[in-house]
């Protein structure tokens, strides 16, 4: 069964691919080695996980403002994930999303770490505000 949520645009565009959801924030400098895309963070629910072209999901982002530049410098390298669902962005990852072209949206009409499901096919169309998830 199709799932469509409804959200606010913050960086526009679509992407579809497999969701890694956690419910922790993630800080793009400290939590995840730029030159793999893998989480690192020692004590973070999806340390060793992968984050490369896949829909991360996760609640806010944490930690210094360099964040947004990792995001840009793993987009450039092809570490970067395909697309990026948060409960609520704060402006390090929305910048970062931004500057990268990678799609970002937050506010969605229910929780997406609690809908959406780790492997989850999902569509994101940042544009129109809106993410579709499969099975």
């Amino acid at each position: 069964m199709k799932v469509i949520l409804r959200g606010r645009c913050i960086s526009k565009g679509t992407a579809e691919g497999h969701a890694l959801v956690t419910s922790k924030p993630i800080s793009f400098l400290g939590s995840v080695d730029p030159k793999t895309g893998t989480i690192i963070e020692r004590t973070h629910e999806l340390k060793n996980k992968n984050i490369t072209n896949k829909i991360i999901v996760f609640p806010f982002g944490k930690g210094s403002t360099v964040g947004s530049y990792v995001l840009f410098q793993m987009k450039k390298i092809g570490t970067a994930p395909k697309a990026i669902i948060n409960y609520e962005a704060e402006p390090i990852v929305a910048i970062g999303a931004i500057i990268s072209n990678i799609p970002l949206i937050d506010k969605l009409d229910q929780n997406p770490v609690e809908v959406i499901k780790t492997n989850n096919f999902v569509r994101v169309n940042a544009t129109e505000g809106t993410v579709e998830i499969g099975e």
